[in-house]
């Protein structure tokens, strides 16, 4: 299994950049897809941004242009960095690792983090 821990999140003023990491320790296959997802109050989780271990990369719509996702493959960590924060931003992030033995299977470990708070005041 893989082990996340996120750091990063915290209060911010609308318009303001915050950099969220995560660490995965564990085991790491090479095949693997890494990546961030929020949840806000009474909402359902959704997708923010991932990055394969081939460095394709994905965005949602909303967060296009002002979200950078990266990874270290070295340090095993991913990083998010949020520019132009909104308030409609504000949720708690999760960091998930998705491994695979093969392209296109179905994950083998499929993990999250205990998530961090990022809240975006107007």
């Amino acid at each position: 299994q893989v082990q996340l821990v996120e750091s990063g999140g915290g209060l911010v003023q609308a318009g303001g950049s915050l950099r969220l990491s995560c660490a995965a320790s564990g085991i790491i296959l090479s095949i693997n897809i890494m990546g961030w997802y929020r949840q806000a109050p009474g909402k359902q989780r959704e997708l923010v941004a991932t990055i394969t271990s081939g460095s394709r990369i994905t965005y949602s719509d909303s967060v296009k242009g002002r979200f950078t996702i990266s990874r270290d493959n070295a340090k095993r960590t991913v990083y998010l960095q949020m520019n132009n924060l909104k308030p409609e931003d504000t949720a708690v992030y999760y960091c998930n690792h998705k491994a695979f033995t093969s392209v296109g299977s179905s994950p083998r470990y499929d993990s999250w983090g205990q998530g961090t708070q990022v809240t975006v005041s107007s």
